[in-house]
């Protein structure tokens, strides 16, 4: 399932909500705790299976890394950000005005239902 994913994110003194849209259930696990309880565990045990925990947890990070380069807006810098935000501000505040001007025009007699 789809569904979009809103974090926030502290720039310039200012809290942001950002939406982005979520991955598979599967990648979007980067819980990294689990892994190093598994590596704990086989290594109080003498277990031979420590490298196998160990590369798991290297190929966790790898995604991480991975999911990290891909995020939106990680290329741009911030003054960058900051110009997209005052522009995407700027076309909202512009979509309102027009929406009540359209408002206030009252072209649209809606009947009340009886």
């Amino acid at each position: 399932m789809m569904c979009d994913v809103i974090y926030l994110r502290r720039e310039a003194g200012r809290v942001m909500a950002v939406s982005q849209p979520k991955q598979d259930k599967e990648s979007d696990d980067c819980s990294l705790l689990p892994l190093v309880h598994d590596i704990i565990k086989c290594m109080d045990k003498d277990s031979q299976d420590v490298h196998q925990e160990l590369a798991k947890l290297k190929t966790k990070i790898q995604e991480a890394r991975e999911q990290i380069s891909n995020m939106p807006g990680v290329d741009s810098s911030p003054l960058e950000q900051q110009h997209q935000l005052a522009t995407l501000r700027e076309q909202v505040r512009t979509k309102n005005q027009l929406l009540q001007k359209y408002k206030s025009l009252c072209m649209f007699d809606v009947p009340k239902a009886s």
